[in-house]
C-alpha cells in the first residue's frame, strides 16, 4: 500500500471538501468592459475587452490615424462602434512603446487584460493609471515593477526622487525656445485649436468654444490668460514665465478678469460665463474638466523657474491670498486636483504641438503625473 506523505494527506483532504485547487482557481475573473462602466468607484480591477480604437474626446474614438499612444478604447466586442459601450484606458508613459496605438496599430480588434483604477478618463468611463497589460489569456508582468522609462527626453531625471528629481528636472525642461508677448496669441490658436472644429479655439475655464479670429480686448473676445498669476513673482509679460505658454491659456476676457490674480482652491461663488467654476475673495475653483490642467501649470511653472535665470523663484504653498509673492496655492487641493483629473488627450496633444513647434520642452507633469507626489509629499 502506497506510503502519503503529512503535506500529500491534508492537500487530499482539502481537496475533498473543495477548500484546495490550482492558483487559477483563486484567480478572481476579469470584469467585462460592460462591468467596468458600471463600476466606476476608484478601486482596482483587471478589464478584459477588444482593443476598438483610441479616444481623442468623450464621445470621439478613433481607428486610424492614432494622435499618439496616451490611451485606448476597449468594448466587450470588436466590432462595437457605439462610445457609451466603451472604456476608455490611460496609457501610462511606461506602457506606451507596448501598447500605444501610434506605435502598435495591429492591436486593433485584440482582446487584452488591463489593470488599473475604474475611474473616469476624457470625462467618460475609464480605466486610469494602469499598471498591467497582457493579451487575454496570458499572464501579465508584475505590477510593483513595470518597464523602466529612465530613456530619451527624462532620462539624466531616472530613479530621482524629491529635491533631486526637481532640479533633474528643472535642467531638462529650462532649455526652451522663449516666445515673444505677440508671438503667444498664434501659438494659443495652435496648441488650444478646438479638435472638433479647427477654426477655434476651446476656453480654459468657460470650456467654450470660440472662433480664433475673435482675439482681442473687448468684452466677448478671448484673451491670454496666465495660470500662474503674472504678479506672483512680479514677472509681467516679460520674455520668459511671462511668455511660457505651458501655463498661458485662450480665456473670455472678462472671466479672465475675475480669476485675476487669485490662488486656487475649492469653493466660493459661480463665475458668470463659465459654468462649473467658482470663485471668492482669495481663490478661484476651475471647472472639474480642467482642474488637473490647471494644476500640472503650476507645478511646471514651480519646476522650470528656480531663480536662476534673472526671474524669482516660483513655489507652490498651501496657502491662499499670496498677492506678489512668488508663490501659488493651495498645494494640497491642487495635488487632489491633479490625481482627479489626469491628463486627458487634449492636454497631452497640447504639451506635444509646444514641444514640437514652440518651446521644444514639456511639461513633465502630463507625462509622468506620478512625480507630483514624488516632489511634494
Amino acid at each position: 500500500m502506497a506510503r502519503w506523505s503529512p503535506l500529500a494527506l491534508v492537500v487530499a483532504l482539502l481537496a475533498a471538501v473543495g477548500l484546495y485547487g490550482s492558483t487559477a482557481a483563486f484567480a478572481e475573473e476579469p470584469l467585462k468592459v460592460a462591468d467596468a462602466i458600471s463600476q466606476q468607484s476608484g478601486a482596482s480591477a483587471t478589464v478584459r475587452g477588444y482593443v476598438v480604437g483610441q479616444p481623442t474626446a468623450t464621445n470621439t474614438v478613433v481607428t486610424s490615424g492614432y494622435p499618439n499612444d496616451y490611451a485606448l478604447a476597449l468594448a466587450d466586442s470588436a466590432s462595437q462602434t457605439s462610445t457609451s459601450s466603451m472604456i476608455y484606458v490611460q496609457i501610462p508613459s511606461a506602457f506606451r512603446a507596448s501598447w500605444g496605438l501610434r506605435t502598435n496599430p495591429s492591436l486593433l480588434g485584440k482582446q487584452i487584460d488591463v489593470t488599473g483604477t475604474l475611474s473616469a478618463y476624457f470625462s467618460h468611463p475609464g480605466l486610469t493609471s494602469s499598471t498591467a497589460f497582457a493579451f487575454a489569456g496570458t499572464t501579465p508582468p508584475p505590477t510593483s515593477t513595470p518597464p523602466s522609462t529612465c530613456t530619451g527626453y527624462y532620462a539624466t531625471a531616472c530613479n530621482k526622487t524629491g529635491t533631486a528629481l526637481k532640479s533633474a528636472l528643472n535642467s531638462i525642461i529650462r532649455t526652451q525656445t522663449k516666445l515673444s508677448y505677440d508671438q503667444v496669441w498664434n501659438a494659443l490658436k495652435d496648441t488650444d485649436q478646438d479638435p472638433a472644429n479647427p477654426n477655434n479655439v476651446i476656453l480654459l475655464y468657460s470650456g467654450r468654444s470660440q472662433s480664433k479670429s475673435t482675439n482681442g480686448g473687448g468684452v466677448n473676445d478671448w484673451n491670454r490668460e496666465h495660470v500662474w498669476a503674472k504678479s506672483h513673482g512680479d514677472f509681467g509679460t516679460a520674455t520668459g514665465p511671462g511668455t511660457d505658454i505651458h501655463h498661458l491659456r485662450p480665456e473670455d476676457v472678462s472671466v479672465n478678469a475675475t480669476r485675476g490674480n487669485l490662488d486656487f482652491d475649492n469653493g466660493g461663488s459661480a463665475v458668470p460665463e463659465a459654468s462649473g467654476s467658482f470663485y471668492d475673495g482669495d481663490s478661484f475653483e476651475p471647472r472639474a474638466a480642467v482642474k488637473g490642467d490647471v494644476a500640472r501649470m503650476l507645478f511646471y511653472m514651480a519646476v522650470r523657474y528656480e531663480g536662476t535665470d534673472g526671474f524669482a523663484n516660483l513655489e507652490m504653498n498651501n496657502f491662499v491670498n499670496n498677492g506678489s509673492a512668488p508663490y501659488m496655492g493651495k498645494l494640497s487641493v491642487l495635488k487632489q486636483w491633479s490625481q482627479l483629473d489626469p491628463p486627458d488627450a487634449f492636454e497631452q496633444r497640447r504639451n506635444q504641438v509646444i514641444f514640437d513647434s514652440y518651446q521644444h520642452n514639456r511639461n513633465p507633469f502630463i507625462d509622468h503625473p506620478e512625480w507630483v507626489s514624488s516632489i511634494w509629499p
